[in-house]
């Protein structure tokens, strides 16, 4: 019952945050998305060995803590594209022939940075972990993620051929150029969201890489991918908090299965008594930013 659980808490959330009254039909369909396919990420790659939907509800949990970032259009967008990056790029798991593969995992993070540029900052971290974690790095596939990677451009070049202006470009790739350290965004809740999330995260990997003996070789080398991802993204929000937003959403995917992993795997008395409390903070964070919200507003 984890998932329909999660599920009805998720809708909740949602229609909490205003989705009939503020339409937001558009970024909550992004969402469904990005939660069914992260199911299929799961079972596609036996993330958990045993049949468990505990990572699409370890998601929706989180996300819904941080229910102040769902009416962004842009983060929706940027979120979905990460999970299609995971799940074509696990694909190409020790097959240095699969272009295909990573030519969509690619085209997927140019369309995230269309939507939040400095992802681009992640390109060369994803060349590293296709070579190391997923051994799927080549000449071919590494010709193929930049063409994927510039193909969302390609069609944006032409709109802005048509229109004769080519400022919105300029700006656009400038601001990967811009480093700042801005403390002003940072509300109450979003330090209690990222608390939480250092937290469960710190937990997940401790505890996946403690018991990784007993998982195949292929899930520890995708785990060290999300491991390492999750430790670039929780570093890139400490050093720079005014992306605080774009960058929570990353984590949020990376740890998802991390955290997954410790609920699904321990059953003691205490273990059994933390996934409650998890969950009821998770809720109280959720009403928490909801109540601060309508106050803002």
């Amino acid at each position: 019952m984890t998932l329909p659980a999660a599920a009805l808490f998720g809708l909740m959330v949602w229609l909490l945050e205003g989705l009939v009254q503020r339409e937001l039909w558009l970024q909550f369909g992004l969402f469904v998305l990005s939660v069914y396919l992260l199911v299929e990420l799961s079972n596609q790659n036996a993330l958990l060995r045993v049949r468990s939907r505990m990572v699409s509800s370890t998601f929706i949990m989180l996300s819904c803590a941080a229910c102040f970032l769902l009416p962004d259009m842009k983060g929706a967008l940027l979120q979905l594209c990460i999970v299609v990056t995971f799940l074509m790029s696990f694909q190409a798991y020790q097959n240095p022939q699969a272009v295909g593969d990573v030519y969509f995992a690619f085209v997927s993070i140019g369309v995230g940075s269309m939507a939040f540029v400095q992802l681009l900052w992640y390109v060369p971290l994803l060349w590293l972990l296709l070579s190391t974690q997923l051994q799927a790095m080549s000449w071919r596939t590494w010709l193929a993620s930049l063409l994927g990677l510039v193909t969302p451009y390609w069609f944006a070049l032409v709109w802005l051929l048509y229109q004769q202006d080519f400022s919105l470009a300029v700006t656009h790739f400038s601001a990967l150029g811009q480093f700042g350290f801005s403390l002003q965004q940072l509300t109450l809740s979003r330090i209690l969201v990222f608390a939480f999330l250092v937290i469960q995260s710190a937990a997940g990997v401790i505890h996946f890489w403690s018991y990784s003996f007993e998982e195949k070789i292929r899930i520890r080398l995708i785990y060290g991918f999300l491991t390492s991802l999750l430790s670039f993204t929780l570093l890139f929000i400490v050093l720079q908090p005014q992306h605080y937003d774009a960058l929570l959403r990353i984590a949020v995917v990376c740890a998802s299965p991390l955290i997954a992993h410790v609920f699904t795997f321990t059953a003691s008395r205490i273990s059994n008594i933390l996934f409650f409390v998890t969950a009821g903070l998770a809720v109280v964070i959720a009403a928490f930013s909801l109540w601060t919200q309508s106050l803002i507003f």
